[in-house]
């Protein structure tokens, strides 16, 4: 059975700490939800950027460069730590390398994201080599439809005027991205009735790494989304 992944934001979010800060949730539909949740719906984590390195200038000064640094917890008041992601290595407009770590600081994955027109592909593709399973790659949006977005891209542009203006909703790129291991998928970003959400349909896969890689994504929604980490 497969599982689903999605971020939201609360209704009344609270930071803890009495700060700016935002606070997310990561939420799950699938076998793992917890009994008597709504529509099989549980709350796996909730998120947080790690700002033990500056604070909120500094992480956005790292965040235009690739980087991205962010905490799981169980629960709000950080009794429990569940994941952690750190960047290893990142080069503006180019590639970045992210690592999941474990509560004890153990390595559960890494996850490579290459961004479009670099490391020779035309678009962008997310690698996720989760510790002890094979290689997951995914690339962004089908080849035909960003053949159909650049060839209509004049009409995108007046639509976009016509939105911003009349304050409806911008069309967006394709953002559909599907991971495959050998040939067969086992995961899709795509649209799922809960705006857009990280689905498995392969098992052995780790619900922290998971979760990290919906948080990642969701992050690099580009200059027409809402990246989650931004923040204040």
């Amino acid at each position: 059975m497969s599982t689903t992944v999605w971020l939201t934001k609360p209704a009344a979010p609270k930071d803890p700490k009495g700060g700016a800060d935002p606070w997310w949730e990561i939420r799950t539909h699938g076998p793992s939800a917890e009994e008597g949740g709504s529509q099989g719906q549980s709350r796996f984590a909730y998120i947080e950027r790690d700002l033990s390195s500056g604070g909120g200038d500094a992480y956005r000064a790292a965040r235009k460069d690739g980087a991205r640094a962010f905490l799981l917890w169980t629960e709000t008041s950080r009794r429990q730590l569940l994941a952690r992601v750190v960047t290893r290595t990142a080069t503006k407009g180019r590639s970045a390398v992210f690592e999941v770590l474990g509560a004890a600081g153990e390595s559960l994955a890494l996850i490579t994201h290459e961004r479009a027109m670099s490391g020779g592909h035309g678009r962008s593709r997310w690698t996720v080599q989760q510790a002890g399973g094979p290689d997951a790659v995914g690339i962004k949006g089908n080849l035909f439809w960003w053949y159909v977005w650049w060839l209509l891209f004049p009409l995108w542009v007046a639509i976009a005027v016509g939105s911003i203006v009349g304050g409806g909703d911008i069309a967006r790129m394709p953002r559909t991205t599907r991971w495959k291991t050998s040939g067969k998928e086992v995961m899709t970003w795509g649209s799922g009735g809960v705006d857009f959400a990280l689905s498995t349909s392969a098992e052995g896969w780790d619900p922290r790494v998971t979760a990290a890689l919906a948080a990642l994504v969701k992050s690099h929604e580009g200059w027409l989304g809402k990246p989650w980490d931004e923040g204040p």
